[in-house]
C-alpha cells in the first residue's frame, strides 16, 4: 500500500537544501531556475529513456510550498522505489513540536552535580524506528530510570532535531509514563 504525505506542518518543515543534496548525490541535475530563484527545475534521465522532473521551492514562503513538497515526494517515491515514510525521514532536520512515544533503551551516568543525563529513546519517526537523544533533568530523569527499569513506554514533546544520522529531541516537555 502506497501512502502520500499530506500534513502541510511536515510537508513545510522540509528545508530545500537537504532535497538539493539528494538530488546531486543520487544523479539529478539542475536544468534552470524560475520566477527570480524561487524554484529550481532539476531532470534525471534514467537507464530505461525515462526522464523525470522536479520542480523545487527554494522558499517557504510560498503559498504552495507544501504541495511542491508532496509532489517531489512521489516523485521520488516512483524513481527510487521507497516508501514516502522513508524519503522524508532523510529530508527532516527539524520538526518543532514532536510528540513521540517509545521506550528507554539507554540511560546515561548522571551529572555529578544535578540530577540530569541524557537517555536514548527508541521510538518511531515518520513510520521507522528511530534511536532518538534527550537531556532529562530532575524528576524526567528519575522517570526515565523507572521507565527503563520496567521496561515502560514514555511520551514525550519536543523539537526534534536531526543532525547526521541520529535525532535529539530539544525542548522535552510533558514527559511521562
Amino acid at each position: 500500500m502506497k501512502v502520500t504525505i499530506k500534513d502541510s506542518q511536515i510537508l513545510k518543515t522540509v528545508q530545500p537544501d537537504v532535497i538539493q543534496t539528494h538530488l546531486q548525490a543520487t544523479g539529478w541535475q539542475e536544468t534552470g531556475r524560475i520566477y527570480h530563484d524561487a524554484g529550481a527545475i532539476w531532470r534525471l534521465r534514467t537507464d530505461t529513456t525515462d526522464e523525470y522532473e522536479i520542480l523545487l521551492p527554494l522558499q517557504h514562503n510560498l503559498g504552495d510550498y507544501a504541495e511542491r513538497i508532496s509532489d517531489i515526494l512521489k516523485t521520488l517515491e516512483i524513481v527510487e522505489n521507497r516508501d514516502q515514510f522513508d524519503i522524508l525521514s532523510d529530508f527532516i532536520t527539524n520538526y518543532p513540536n514532536f510528540t513521540v512515544q517509545g521506550v528507554v533503551m539507554q540511560i546515561a551516568t548522571p551529572e555529578i552535580e544535578k540530577l540530569r543525563g541524557e537517555i536514548t529513546l527508541l521510538g518511531t519517526v515518520f513510520e521507522k524506528l528511530q534511536e532518538i537523544k534527550i537531556n532529562l533533568a530532575d524528576q524526567d530523569y528519575i522517570l526515565a530510570i523507572k521507565a527503563y527499569q520496567e521496561r515502560l513506554p514514555i511520551r514525550c514533546t519536543g523539537d526534534l532535531v536531526k543532525e547526521g544520522n541520529h535525532f535529539i529531541l530539544h525542548n522535552p516537555k510533558g514527559f511521562q509514563i
